[in-house]
């Protein structure tokens, strides 16, 4: 029998599943998804049809369809074992993704076979268009999806997990999903300081219908130590450890929790047990080197000489696990940045160089991400290479992308302080008052950049740019 292509493509482009999410694959290091997804088969098994399901789309993506194949098999016999009675919906998904690769391998009858199998069982559970069928579990599974596939996916996963709890507000699963992707993009809205969006209620709807669930839990704990309540936050992660003593996904924000209430030697020790369990994750080495780092600033603020060798292990401790995380996640920016800062605190300049090079070149950044890599290059400028000249360049380009953040902010504050320090040395230089000028008016602070124009005009009486700049500003005001 022939198959019409033009049919069956039309018809693939109907289903519901990895294929036709936009999920792409310049947005994520797909070994690092991989090794991800891998683990979380091992210990999150509830969630299996949905993280084999996103598994073989990995394996498509990294150009194995036959493993893609066999990841699919595995998604089918997890929900033959745990749903033998709804295998009709919980499947959908995992046929989509059949369809979709024996497409690739030009399987073409195959694919057709499964179409039909989607359709088949759309036509019992629904009376609309054969293909589109609109499921609560399947926004949901979307909305993982999306959510695995890092930040830009962020609103969208949100949206799929609202309209998922539209038709089942008391799912445990779905408040789960919804309560994580509302934590994660109100971390994000706090970098750019934005009004917070509330993860609280979410968070503790979600402990409530997944009582079991110590990830969940612990990320609450995490919340609540946002907003210093600490020692509830505390009994939460405590009941979280005594639950899954060995999870790794909750030790890791339990060691978050310590270290962020000052107990560094505590996260040390959990996050060396998580290590043992999860040796390859990104997550955890990066955590480990945050530790070093913060152990370092104590041995330098809290004795006048520290051992130099110490200092020297520390130092090396931290780079050896920063250096793996970015290994292990090649677009892991807050890793490459902790590194290149890291590399400097060792004066190793080469290579703290490559490093903020290799950050900038990450493909997904966003503006709060520049500003931040603008900030501490300027700093590694000013500090490290003695250049107060290179620094004030980086830290214009982080204040001259304008949307609030921290990263912005620190430039913003790191300019203020080196122009002020340079023109209270008597330098009087116009440079100096017009790049400050500059800076007032890139922070709405018209007066102040006035005063500074004025005076840089003082100085050097015919310059274009500072009289335009000064004409523009009496205008809008």
């Amino acid at each position: 029998s022939t198959i019409s292509m033009s049919s069956l493509k039309s018809s693939l482009m109907k289903l519901e599943c990895h294929f036709t999410w936009t999920l792409l694959k310049q947005d994520v290091d797909l070994c690092h998804l991989e090794e991800t997804v891998d683990y979380q088969t091992e210990f999150f098994i509830e969630s299996n049809i949905t993280n084999y399901n996103l598994l073989s789309y990995v394996c498509h993506l990294k150009g194995s369809n036959e493993e893609a194949l066999r990841t699919l098999q595995k998604a089918e016999a997890a929900a033959q074992k745990n749903h033998p009675d709804e295998i009709d919906w919980r499947i959908l998904v995992t046929w989509g993704n059949y369809a979709w690769i024996y497409y690739h391998m030009k399987r073409y009858e195959e694919a057709q076979t499964y179409v039909n199998k989607v359709e088949n069982s759309c036509k019992k559970l629904s009376s609309t268009d054969q293909l589109k069928i609109q499921l609560p579990e399947i926004y949901a599974e979307q909305g993982w999806a999306l959510l695995k596939f890092g930040r830009k996916y962020y609103e969208r996963a949100k949206d799929c997990f609202e309209t998922a709890l539209k038709n089942e507000p008391n799912n445990p699963r779905f408040n789960a999903g919804y309560a994580i992707v509302t934590y994660r993009l109100e971390d994000i809205l706090c970098r750019q300081h934005e009004e917070i969006t509330p993860s609280l209620e979410p968070l503790k709807r979600a402990v409530e219908l997944n009582p079991k669930s110590t990830f969940i839990m612990a990320l609450l704990a995490l919340k609540l130590q946002d907003i210093q309540q600490v020692d509830e936050g505390e009994r939460y992660i405590e009941e979280a450890l005594q639950l899954s003593p060995d999870l790794p996904y909750v030790q890791r924000y339990a060691a978050k929790f310590y270290r962020r209430k000052g107990e560094v030697g505590k996260a040390l020790q959990i996050l060396k047990k998580a290590l043992a369990v999860t040796p390859k994750s990104a997550f955890l080495h990066h955590q480990l080197g945050v530790c070093y780092k913060v152990k370092l600033f104590q041995l330098r603020n809290t004795t006048r000489y520290p051992p130099q060798e110490e200092v020297e292990e520390v130092i090396r401790l931290a780079i050896f696990h920063l250096k793996t995380a970015t290994v292990q996640n090649e677009k892991f920016f807050a890793a490459h940045i902790e590194l290149a800062n890291m590399y400097a605190q060792g004066k190793r300049y080469k290579e703290a160089e490559e490093t903020f090079q290799k950050a900038f070149q990450i493909n997904i950044l966003f503006d709060d991400n520049k500003q931040e890599y603008y900030y501490y290059y300027g700093s590694f400028q000013h500090f490290h290479m003695k250049s107060e000249s290179e620094a004030i360049k980086y830290y214009l380009e982080g204040l001259k992308i304008e949307k609030e953040s921290y990263g912005r902010n620190r430039c913003r504050n790191a300019l203020k302080k080196l122009l002020g320090k340079r023109i209270q040395r008597g330098l009087e230089d116009a440079k100096d008052f017009g790049t400050l000028g500059l800076v007032h008016n890139l922070s709405g602070e018209k007066y102040e950049a006035i005063e500074c124009y004025e005076k840089a005009i003082a100085l050097c009486p015919n310059n274009e740019e500072y009289l335009s700049a000064l004409c523009e500003l009496r205008l809008s005001i």
